[in-house]
């Protein structure tokens, strides 16, 4: 398993499309949970309350193994799929892409659809900047006092980020560092405690 995973930025990434005089708005969020998702929907739905369909897909977690597509009453994966390919194709995950669609009068018929939506959200993308970000573990220790000095030489050498941290009589340590090295990291402050 590699421990690298690409999304984007927090900047909002937005692309448009234009069919037959059907409008495609599209919104690209990096979004870190399903509440997150749930929270956008609701305030797309209420900004662009007069728009015929408002479709999305998302990809959440670094294995990629939690995703959706939703067509909003297009046609059956003419919408959803669509974008969610392009978050695919694209390698991408913790990311949401909401497109709005105006309906122009003219049907643009299940291949059309299909384009609309897939350019729309690869618009997005282009819109978009791109971060790749490493797949943290976080590794919890408990030491006393006089240890000190020895946690913090290893914490200097390997670098993770601190969590959090507590010095008192009994001290603990919260560390987050890249899921290939946290074999590495916990063996050495094991070592310690001998």
């Amino acid at each position: 398993m590699t421990d690298e995973y690409k999304t984007i930025s927090t900047t909002i990434g937005e692309g448009f499309y234009s069919e037959k005089r059907s409008k495609f708005f599209a919104f690209a969020h990096h979004v870190e949970n399903v509440g997150q998702i749930k929270e956008l929907l609701a305030q797309y739905r209420k900004k662009y309350y007069d728009a015929r369909h408002v479709c999305y897909a998302y990809m959440l977690g670094a294995g990629r193994e939690e995703f959706r597509a939703n067509d909003d009453g297009e046609p059956s994966s003419t919408a959803g799929k669509p974008i969610l390919g392009q978050i695919n194709s694209n390698e991408l995950t913790d990311i949401l892409i909401v497109v709005i669609r105006y309906y122009g009068g003219v049907n643009l018929g299940t291949s059309g659809l299909i384009v609309a939506y897939r350019e729309a959200a690869a618009d997005a993308i282009a819109h978009a900047q791109i971060e790749t970000r490493q797949v943290e573990e976080i590794i919890d220790y408990s030491f006393s006092y006089p240890m000190m000095n020895d946690v913090m030489r290893i914490v200097k050498e390997m670098s993770p980020r601190i969590v959090s941290q507590t010095f008192d009589t009994t001290c603990s340590i919260s560390l987050a560092i890249r899921k290939s090295e946290a074999p590495q990291l916990r063996a050495r402050l094991e070592k310690l405690a001998f």
